[in-house]
């Protein structure tokens, strides 16, 4: 799904260091800073945070955002509750783990 809305292979393989890398836009680096706040026990955005976001999306885009952000939480800690595990759609594929 990724490669097909137009995520790069560099995009993958540099998404830990999202905020170093060349391969993210201005825009994508504060939906992924978004994402990393919004991931964290507990979930906070700062002020800062939230004017830049605010100067780059319109309001639509950042309910749509946060809503898409919020969901894949969810889904993740549901499935870590039932010990769901994946169903193998993408094995084989490139997947970047969280650096330690």
């Amino acid at each position: 799904m990724g490669r097909e809305a137009g995520i790069t292979e560099g995009q993958l393989h540099d998404l830990a260091r999202f905020e170093e890398s060349d391969d993210f836009g201005a825009a994508e680096k504060l939906a992924l800073r978004l994402t990393v706040s919004l991931t964290k026990t507990p979930a906070t955005v700062d002020d800062q945070l939230f004017a830049a976001l605010r100067a780059e999306f319109t309001e639509p885009q950042l309910v749509e955002l946060a809503t898409a952000i919020a969901w894949e939480n969810y889904r993740a800690r549901f499935n870590r509750t039932f010990a769901i595990l994946a169903d193998g759609f993408s094995e084989g594929a490139f997947c970047p783990l969280p650096e330690a």
